[in-house]
């Protein structure tokens, strides 16, 4: 491969995509809702189960692993509530080499069963503490009682990276004479090199359909699912985000893009990705790394001042492919690497127009908060340029007081805000103090002012008896986005003091009144 889209040649010499005999038709089977949740501190709900069940179905998943019907009476509410979506990719709950576990999946109302039996000796012998024989013929009445119930069926060697080769090819082809639809290449603890994964799935693909199910603890999650392709695989498990058991499972999101962008092999809706990403996080409670391939805050995010030039010249110039591809934006971010460019460019967004004298003063003033360690945020630029300018800003939304109520009784905020010169009053609660207020401002502000909370930072808190944090906000309305922070001594009156800032921003070019809801 010569480069990101143009010569499709092999990886490690065998060819992706090509006319070697190597799958150009690449499958999804996210495990997100299974072993994504085995993550630490992760429990969702049935009704976030069944959310993000349909946004993987919308984003063209072709197999969702429900969860594990064997884990309890909740678990399988779950799963019923997947399967009764009747979404389009096949659901399947987790499965041990138990009888039981099959009959309980039934119970569901699954398309099908990852049957996990083991692969390695350690797993065999020590874990389950039967023969490889028996395991062997074990595993053929588990597939041949699953089959002869309608079930689609996929049996994953546990721990096969380490495991003895020529027995994990004769555990996969007794099940696939018995009838499995499939079998699955698993490097359950994120053991194995590429190398290693290639001469194992290399032998599976030789018997029929392979899946391959990598983790992330050596860092080569991708790297050896790019390997089980060229191998013969056609089918990858995985989770959005990449979450899961100790360093995780492989992203799928990158699986994807990887795909897409390196070999023209389409597998999901990209364009879905990163609202599906949000989701994922939002739901368990695992954040995006800013630096996240894909779909972190970083990956489109333009600061140098050359790479902001070179971008705002030819937008391929620093990125691989478009954010838009992606369901992205590009952004450009303003600190001490900031140059006229990226700086002229922000303050066009905003609608504001400058001469070279001003565009210099501004430049060094963004540049002397950068050096400090702080990011500069959309409202420091056009505070600056107000300065520079000496311009005096017209607020059309001001708080003028908060209240807000916590302890043993339900969270409550009321606030007061002036808006158009309009005062209005209004009280919401929540499940804490900031998410009250929150409410709160919203409604003082009117649906009709559509604005969206895009995120949320709380991004630094200085020690001592006069702690001080900061909190950091990005809104919406329409194409307009704006970021604002503000620091306090309480967490709640920053956060809103950030919300009516960036509202207050948002609206201030706009000729019409903010209406307030009736």
């Amino acid at each position: 491969m010569t480069d990101g889209s143009g010569d499709r040649a092999g990886l490690f010499g065998t060819g992706l995509g090509s006319s070697s005999g190597r799958p150009e038709d690449v499958q999804l089977l996210d495990t997100t809702l299974r072993d994504g949740e085995q993550a630490p501190g992760v429990s969702l709900t049935p009704e976030e189960k069944a959310r993000i069940a349909r946004a993987l179905d919308d984003a063209r998943i072709d197999v969702i692993e429900a969860g594990s019907a064997v884990t309890g009476p909740g678990e399988r509410e779950t799963i019923s509530r997947v399967t009764d979506l009747d979404v389009d990719a096949t659901v399947t709950s987790f499965a041990r080499g138990v009888q039981n576990d099959i009959d309980l999946a039934m119970d569901c109302g699954v398309d099908g069963v990852n049957l996990v039996v083991p692969a390695s000796d350690q797993h065999i012998e020590d874990k389950v503490g039967t023969t490889h024989a028996e395991n062997v013929d074990r595993t053929v009445e588990l597939v041949e009682y699953a089959k002869d119930h309608g079930l689609w069926v996929e049996v994953i060697g546990e721990d096969g990276s380490r495991a003895d080769l020529d027995y994990l090819e004769e555990l996969m082809r007794a099940v696939l004479e018995a009838g499995a639809d499939r079998v699955c290449y698993a490097d359950t603890v994120g053991h194995a090199t590429p190398d290693r994964t290639i001469e194992a799935v290399s032998r599976l693909a030789e018997l029929g359909p392979t899946s391959t199910h990598t983790h992330d603890d050596l860092g080569l999650a991708v790297t050896n699912v790019m390997a089980s392709l060229a191998a013969g695989a056609d089918l990858v498990h995985g989770t959005i985000n990449g979450i899961g058991e100790r360093a995780g499972n492989v992203a799928l999101e990158e699986v994807a893009i990887a795909l897409d962008h390196g070999y023209g092999i389409e597998t999901m809706d990209l364009t879905k990705v990163y609202d599906l990403a949000q989701l994922i996080a939002s739901k368990t409670g695992i954040p995006l790394a800013p630096n996240k391939a894909v779909v972190g805050e970083n990956a489109f995010t333009h600061e140098s001042g050359i790479h902001t030039d070179g971008t705002l010249k030819d937008e391929s110039m620093y990125e691989p492919y478009p954010p838009e591809k992606v369901g992205r934006e590009r952004r450009l971010a303003l600190g001490k690497h900031a140059g006229r460019a990226g700086v002229e460019a922000t303050l066009n967004e905003h609608g504001i127009d400058v001469d070279e004298e001003d565009l210099r003063a501004i430049v060094a003033r963004v540049k002397e908060i950068g050096e400090r360690g702080k990011r500069v945020t959309d409202a420091d630029l056009l505070t600056i340029t107000e300065d520079v300018q000496d311009r005096e800003r017209e607020r059309r939304v001001e708080l003028l007081d908060l209240t807000a109520v916590s302890g043993s009784s339900v969270p409550t905020a009321s606030i007061r805000l002036e808006v158009d010169g309009e005062v209005r009053e209004e009280a919401a609660t929540g499940t804490g103090p900031v998410d009250a207020a929150m409410k709160a401002a919203e409604a003082a502000l009117s649906h009709t002012a559509d604005a969206q909370l895009e995120s949320y930072h709380v991004d630094a808190i200085t020690g001592g008896h006069d702690a001080v944090v900061t909190v950091e906000v990005e809104m919406s309305r329409g194409d307009d986005h704006v970021t604002v922070s503000a620091s306090e001594a309480d967490i709640t009156r920053a956060s809103i003091e950030a919300m009516v800032d960036a509202m207050d921003r948002l609206v201030a070019n706009e000729d019409d009144t903010v209406i307030a809801d009736d």
